[in-house]
């Protein structure tokens, strides 16, 4: 790919965000209370307060967002990618986290194309590489948060429990959780409480929250408070109960983490050697690896690469599911 071809791909691609600008700002934005209501969304909740000198900015961003998203709107994709992003905490319309993924797997094909000298299937591979980045950093985002939360799970409940003992409504014990614990879990129940603050009956707002965290020990938490307030019964006493369950099977899993360790690591150091030792080969001898990018080797090549990558693959999951034991 020379110069030229470069140039006029890059123009293009300016020339078509700036017709979508032009049609953008023609179609006209939504209004200020429609933008100030939009705000609460049912697995969003209330979006973080901003400096008044970047308000316009993000209205014309969201503008922009929001008539692009009006195609995906209702489908399983955008509704599986908004659940995606809600449980990683991230503020972003499902089309931006699709446009951040097109843009990654742009900058990985040009990373690749200069380190691999203009090589075509090097390339695609950064590109492919690059798109799955941003889906990486959600499910890392997602792991890291739904594990703070189940830690703080316990103390949240020891809180409801003193709180409904000392005579406090269930609200008002989740209005105290919000306000006296650490983030994440104090972030999720102040949108809980301004929910219910808005109108929502207390099992939506609920469902809403489980929707938003994935979370075994918050289910089980979840389904007692509702079956309390269907049948009745001491909630307090249910809690604490759960509570105590709940922390011997943090127990339990602290125990099992330790007896897998090295299970876990010796999947990651064989799935990652090869991978090192391709990129160490390529760094030193890139004519050697390259051979199987021939013209005459490319039928048997590609093939070989397709089957040693299915194959790291497979060996990595096996391992992972052999020493996965759920509780």
């Amino acid at each position: 790919m020379d110069t030229s071809t470069i140039l006029m791909i890059g123009g293009g691609l300016g020339l078509l965000f700036l017709i979508v600008g032009v049609l953008v700002s023609v179609l006209g934005e939504r209004s200020v209370v429609e933008e100030r209501l939009g705000r609460y969304s049912e697995t969003g909740g209330l979006l973080a307060d901003r400096p008044e000198s970047g308000e316009q900015a993000l209205e014309r961003r969201r503008s922009v967002a929001d008539f692009f998203n009006r195609f995906g709107e209702g489908t399983d994709l955008f509704e599986g990618i908004s659940r995606d992003l809600a449980r990683a905490d991230l503020k972003l319309l499902p089309v931006e986290y699709i446009a951040l993924r097109i843009g990654t797997a742009g900058l990985g094909g040009i990373i690749g194309m200069f380190a691999g000298r203009g090589s075509i299937p090097f390339a695609v591979v950064a590109a492919i590489v690059g798109a799955f980045v941003p889906n990486i950093y959600v499910k890392m985002a997602q792991r890291t948060r739904l594990k703070q939360f189940d830690n703080q799970l316990t103390d949240m409940l020891n809180l409801v429990v003193n709180g409904l003992r000392a005579g406090f409504s269930t609200l008002q014990a989740m209005e105290a959780v919000s306000r006296e614990l650490p983030k994440p879990i104090s972030v999720e129940f102040h949108r809980v409480v301004q929910e219910m603050q808005l109108g929502l009956q207390m099992e939506e707002a609920l469902d809403h929250l489980m929707r938003r965290i994935s979370s075994d020990d918050l289910d089980l938490v979840v389904t007692a408070i509702n079956v309390q307030r269907e049948v009745g019964g001491n909630l307090a006493e249910i809690l604490d109960v759960i509570s105590y369950t709940i922390r011997e099977r943090v127990r339990l899993k602290g125990q099992i983490s330790a007896l897998t360790a090295q299970g876990r690591a010796t999947a990651w150091v064989i799935a990652a050697l090869p991978i090192v030792l391709v990129l160490l080969l390529f760094t030193l001898n890139r004519e050697y690896i390259m051979t199987l990018f021939l013209p005459e080797n490319r039928a048997c090549g590609i093939p070989i690469i397709i089957l040693a990558a299915l194959l790291i693959v497979t060996g990595f999951i096996a391992v992972q599911k052999i020493v996965a034991i759920d509780i």
